[in-house]
């Protein structure tokens, strides 16, 4: 089999977060072509793109105007999350910056529907909080107009039929949410979804009438179905079951009362489409012939008779699609590269389930290499999944596709904790439970050493982010289990982690882990760098200068301290990155590191 170097599986592209322009013959998307996120457009399936932006740094979202050729981005610097706005003229490429604060944070609202204002939230006022505003798309900076000041995590939803009132959604946890109607000619803020103990109300949408909000929540269930909520009662009303599986996302056309909305089953994405036949019944539509895999990001034509959505599965790298709505027919209309590799040696996971120390049952995809045999015993990347609350999916991964290309297994469980399988299973890891979660990482690698393929003394711990905990964790509680281990922006000390993560984050993620007030023993407790006298493994830690979110103190002390056990550990720190790496150079570098390291410690032989 033809095996490829890392830097071809990194040069593999990706083309996603479609939004179609006003006349609907054009969409804009962000595609990485040119080593990081930048806006192009495309103005029918399989046409060369147009590229509209040019920056070393990312580009996180674009957003069409419904009304003009022009349309709104979202950038930060090195990777510090301080996202800012700018408008972009498409007829003459002109850029604004329109917020011009770079030491805040800002998050899209959405254009109103006569495209002469948009809505934000930011914390510029104080950086612990987010407040509502409203800017005109000629104004910047100090023009834009405070409409509500917030006191949590707050982001707009969207804007009414009318353009009078914004959807308010607060986050406490990613298992306790809120949601608001704000007037904004009398600015008063109307709390719509009252509730005790922990629900969640997401994907909210406007009805066409503007009477009623459309959502997923699991109110009174286990997991999320999608719900209408009459602004006028405040009552609910199922439109749609979710069963066993979540319904995760919805979108609505305000003008024609079409709806598409999506079901995580097992982690792939099942899309149905249909038209509100009243309040609250859908007539259905044919389903889209998309790929099994992973979909979402829906934006309507203005017509509403197609849709673009993005859609990616383990064999297939991310592209943006249209779905003829009627018919169910869909065109990929970007042609994102493969790099040359041939898309027919991508592997496709397998879903499997294996018991853990209490019982149930734990979901996985497990990928083996061409070569994978009895007769050739295979190491296993273990890779372990952040969050807490994520959930490992089949969308295409190049760094994983690089790793079976060159002998390497992929484990990719979906622990205790994970989204997707409903509320119980979600706080199966909380707080004092935390450990539980590792359990299932210890449940794992017992179930990969029973298989004939899998060399046991060749297990690699891998992950990022809240991953990278799990993989610190994994080392000192079990550490005979491992041959090595790669820790990409983990936190080594929760306590740490918490005094020193961005003041926007820190009430949301003490609801997760527990309070610096309350849990400071349990945190350190739990902390890797209070076990490190426990890791036998060598140790690979990675991670950017300008994380907010896992300050880079966390890989600094975890090394240090290793080290001074004798563990074999490198750290590689990149000045222009935060949470991850997002320029190409950077990650062309990290994985060929990490290949490096592997190969080193355990080596795959091929």
């Amino acid at each position: 089999m033809e095996t490829y170097d890392i830097e071809r599986y990194l040069n593999v592209r990706s083309a996603g977060g479609g939004s179609f322009g006003p006349d609907g013959e054009r969409i804009a998307f962000l595609m990485d072509t040119t080593g990081t996120s930048q806006v192009w457009s495309v103005g029918a399936p399989g046409e060369w793109p147009e590229q509209h932006t040019f920056f070393e740094e990312r580009v996180t979202f674009v957003s069409w105007s419904p009304e003009r050729p022009e349309l709104v981005f979202g950038m930060d610097e090195g990777g510090n999350e301080r996202q800012q706005l700018y408008l972009l003229d498409v007829t003459n490429g002109q850029i604004t910056d329109l917020t011009a604060m770079p030491e805040a944070k800002h998050r899209w609202g959405g254009w109103s529907h006569d495209g002469e204002r948009f809505a934000f939230t930011s914390n510029r006022r104080d950086e612990s909080v987010f407040d509502v505003y409203v800017q005109g798309r000629e104004e910047v900076g100090d023009d834009a107009t405070l409409v509500h000041e917030g006191s949590g995590w707050l982001n707009v939803g969207g804007w009414s039929p009318d353009d009078d009132r914004l959807v308010v959604h607060e986050a406490y946890s990613n298992f306790d949410m809120d949601v608001s109607v704000l007037d904004l000619e009398t600015g008063e803020l109307e709390h719509v979804t009252p509730h005790e103990g922990n629900v969640r109300y997401q994907s909210v949408e406007w009805s066409p009438d503007g009477e009623s909000l459309y959502l997923t929540t699991d109110r009174g269930t286990d997991t999320l179905h999608l719900a209408r909520l009459d602004l006028e009662t405040l009552e609910f009303t199922v439109v749609e079951d979710g069963g066993e599986w979540n319904l995760d996302g919805v979108a609505v056309d305000e003008d024609t009362g079409r709806i598409v909305y999506s079901r995580n089953v097992d982690g792939y994405t099942e899309l149905s489409v249909g038209t509100l036949d009243g309040p609250d019944t859908i007539d259905p539509l044919p389903d889209p012939e998309l790929p099994k895999g992973v979909a979402g990001g829906v934006s309507f034509g203005p017509d509403a008779e197609r849709f673009a959505i993005t859609a990616t599965r383990s064999t297939d790298n991310t592209n943006v699609h249209v779905v003829d709505a009627e018919t169910g027919e869909t065109e990929r209309w970007t042609r994102a590269s493969t790099a040359g590799i041939p898309r027919d040696t991508f592997v496709e996971p397998e879903l499997v389930h294996y018991p853990t120390f209490d019982g149930r049952e734990i979901p996985a995809f497990f990928s083996l290499p061409e070569r994978a045999g009895e007769a050739s015993k295979t190491p296993v990347v273990v890779d372990i999944h952040g969050g807490p609350e994520s959930q490992r999916r089949p969308s295409f991964n190049g760094v994983k596709q690089f790793l079976l290309n060159h002998g390497y297994a992929v484990f990719e469980p979906n622990v205790r904790g994970s989204a997707g399988y409903g509320k119980a299973y979600g706080h199966l890891d909380d707080v004092e439970k935390r450990m539980d979660s590792v359990k299932d990482i210890e449940a794992a690698v017992e179930r990969l050493h029973d298989h004939p393929s899998v060399d046991p003394d060749r297990i690699v711990a891998m992950g990022g982010s809240y991953g990278g905990f799990m993989v610190l964790a994994s080392v000192t509680e079990y550490s005979d289990l491992w041959a090595a281990a790669v820790d990409i922006v983990g936190i080594a000390n929760f306590v740490t982690f918490l005094e020193n993560t961005g003041e926007w984050r820190r009430e949301l993620r003490e609801a997760e882990y527990g309070s610096l007030e309350d849990d400071r023993e349990f945190l350190e407790s739990i902390s890797p760098i209070n076990q490190i006298e426990r890791i036998e493994a060598p140790l690979f830690v990675l991670h950017g200068e300008n994380d907010p979110r896992v300050p880079v103190g966390e890989a600094h002390q975890i090394v240090e301290q290793a080290r001074e056990q004798g563990v074999p550990v490198r750290e590689l720190i990149f000045e222009d990155e935060g949470h991850g790496f997002s320029k190409l150079e950077n990650r062309k570098t990290a994985y060929a590191a990490i290949v490096e390291f592997l190969d080193e410690h355990v080596g795959s032989g091929a």
